[in-house]
């Protein structure tokens, strides 16, 4: 188990918040948190790697079950890094996957028969009689003698000795979906709806998702000598909390691994964030009341009781766990009016700062009074949904605003409004060769396939002119709006590449054109694998190589989160509050960006359109400062500072 692991290197990476416990009275389910996720897939490699060698030296096979998705695939990469540059052998190694779409080919790009040929089975020397997949192509009329000899064939090679498990955000684990039954076996399944729309993003639109699948059963899963479960991400956190501190449900499936007693559940720092032992741990031990965690309970306490923060009494403390916290501070007095002051500190109609003011209790420097910006946006749309208001106040405020849009959004655009574009370009032009085979790709191509390059330039064109059309709406100049077009994400599907030198060469390059002393970036964490993440780490990593420089040291780091999070109250350092007329002017910019607005490709599991999340969350935000005591702004957008 990894729990046995001893390395340094390893015990290292665990992620102990100060004054926690590992496991409280509350968790049923036995589970490690670590820093990231990539750290922790490799820890989760080297245990199975572990087991193989372990089966190979017996002279025994190794029997894997094996899943698919974003989890799994910084496990799968460090697998392939070991078998190529440490020898690991799959000679001995036989696998079962989980689960399959139904009805789905082999050959189409999400399949799961290609993903694990794709991550895994590609790059090592797993023999394929040993590999079994799920069979997408199975009739209705052959589809129950199917599972069952599926069943037996785990059964005839001794049983699963190893599963590894991804988690949905409806708790199921395979695709045993809210319903199944504890004693199920493998078989076919209708997916939930929520399944469909996660899946949305893979198969370009909800439309295309198949709505049957096989898989394993729970019966099947438990059946496993070993289970890891890994989850990542703020999206995973609340069912999380649910599978490993609530009761066993078959609504939520994953919960009966609490009757397994060799599972584990590998988390990093955000789906691990609704656990009581980390999101209260005054409720369950003594805490080191560092500041953070302090303001975190305050802020919780004053939520709890439905008072202000200069509201709370001693009374409220006592009888909410933080007696320790008072003896420390004196008294809830003198804490309240400390933690209102940090709150209140945090807000600021002047992002960039107010000139010739004392900065001393501001979130940002006054000087120098004109600070130049560049405000990164991962997709071309992200910069006025997630800081629109904010944007159009450093604009209003005389700073030198460029935005840098990392990627071209291509993906994004549905073929409906490539063909409409296309169609708008053939009346206005004699020379129709180009966009006729344009429209003839889009024609031809087949569902779920890649868009050919030309439609795919077409469509960043489209990404390109609505993000032009609202930097102008916001008066910021041609000049300064800079597309970095990153190769990541220049590969046609959803999977994109890993970050190259060329990728952050272009972010260095740009920082160095600009020597900002303010840089904006997403700092939304719900997929640790998405674009938003892949984006940030590129800014990280280019910082990394100029934090050095001497323009470096004037610069400061402000985070936004993207359109389905916020930053919790405590963690917010500037909190910029809008007027109502702005809250329609950011609308406004937003809608300039049409391919995006009626029919969102990528809406995750919330059906509003982008413009009415945003302006939900900046509400939400503004409310929750009013009641924790601040005055009633009509909307505010949050950031949190990143020191280098």
């Amino acid at each position: 188990m990894i729990v046995d692991v001893k390395m340094d290197s390893t015990q290292s990476l665990i992620y102990k918040p100060a004054g926690q416990f590992e496991e409280t009275r509350f968790e049923k389910i036995h589970n490690i948190i670590f820093n990231d996720s990539i750290e922790a897939s490799k820890v989760v490699a080297a245990e199975i790697a572990q087991l193989i060698k372990q089966k190979a030296e017996e002279g025994n096979m190794c029997v894997l079950g094996l899943a698919t998705g974003s989890s799994p695939v910084k496990v799968y990469e460090e697998l392939v890094r070991l078998h190529k540059e440490e020898n690991l052998s799959f000679s001995n190694v036989i696998t079962f996957n989980l689960d399959e779409y139904l009805p789905m080919q082999r050959d189409n790009l999400q399949s799961y028969y290609h993903f694990m040929h794709e991550h895994l089975f590609n790059h090592v020397d797993i023999l394929p009689e040993n590999i079994n997949i799920p069979d997408g192509t199975i009739s209705p009329e052959e589809i129950y003698q199917y599972c069952i000899d599926y069943e037996l064939k785990i059964k005839e090679v001794g049983g699963l000795d190893f599963q590894l498990l991804g988690i949905g955000r409806t708790g199921h684990i395979g695709f045993n979906e809210p319903g199944s039954h504890y004693n199920s076996g493998t078989r076919a399944i209708t997916l939930d709806h929520i399944t469909r729309e996660d899946a949305a993003s893979s198969f370009l639109g909800i439309d295309n998702v198949p709505k049957k699948a096989i898989t394993m059963g729970i019966n099947t899963i438990k059946n496993a000598k070993r289970i890891i479960l890994l989850a990542w991400g703020l999206n995973k956190a609340k069912v999380v909390q649910k599978t490993i501190e609530g009761n066993i449900t078959s609504q939520i499936p994953a919960t009966y691994l609490q009757e397994h007693l060799n599972t584990t559940f590998i988390l990093d720092k955000e789906s691990c964030s609704e656990l009581i032992r980390i999101k209260t741990p005054w409720l369950v031990t003594s805490c080191i009341w560092t500041d953070e965690l302090k303001k975190k309970a305050v802020f919780w306490l004053s939520e709890k009781v439905g008072k202000p923060i200069l509201k709370l009494t001693d009374k409220d403390y006592n009888e909410y766990g933080m007696s320790g916290l008072l003896a420390e501070e004196g008294s809830a007095y003198d804490l309240n009016i400390k933690i209102f002051n940090k709150l209140q500190h945090t807000i600021t109609g002047w992002p960039g700062g107010k000139p010739n003011a004392d900065d001393t209790n501001r979130p940002e420097r006054a000087t120098p009074s004109k600070k130049r910006v560049i405000i990164f946006s991962p997709h071309p749309d992200d910069d006025v949904i997630s800081m629109g208001g904010t944007f159009d106040r450093l604009v209003e405020q005389g700073h030198e605003v460029h935005i840098a849009y990392q990627t071209s959004g291509n993906i994004a655009v549905t073929d409906e409004d490539a063909r409409k574009f296309a169609e708008t370009a053939i009346t206005l032009t004699s020379n129709t060769k180009k966009i006729e085979e344009i429209l003839k790709d889009i024609e031809n191509k087949k569902a779920n396939s890649i868009d050919s390059i030309a439609v795919r330039a077409l469509k960043g064109t489209i990404r390109r002119t609505e993000s032009l059309a609202a930097t102008r709406y916001l008066n910021v100049p041609d000049a300064n709006v800079h597309f970095l077009n990153l190769p990541f994400y220049e590969t046609g599907t959803v999977k994109k590449n890993n970050l190259s030198k060329e990728d952050i060469d272009k972010m260095c390059d740009l920082i160095e054109e600009i020597k900002p002393h303010q840089i904006y970036a997403a700092g939304d964490l719900a997929d640790p694998h998405g674009t938003h993440k892949v984006c940030l780490d590129a800014l990280f990593d280019a910082i990394d190589i100029l934090k050095s420089k001497e323009y470096m040291n004037d610069c400061w780091v402000w985070l936004y989160r993207g359109a389905w999070f916020e930053w919790d109250s405590y963690e917010i350092d500037m909190a910029v509050p809008m007027s109502p007329d702005q809250v329609i002017k950011k609308r406004n910019a937003i809608f300039f960006h049409q391919s995006q607005k009626d029919k969102v490709m990528f809406r995750g599991d919330d059906t509003r359109e982008f413009w009415v999340r945003a302006e939900d969350r900046n509400r939400l935000t503004a409310k929750k400062y009013h009641q924790l005591g601040m005055a009633d702004y009509a909307a505010i957008e949050a950031f949190k500072r990143y020191y280098f």
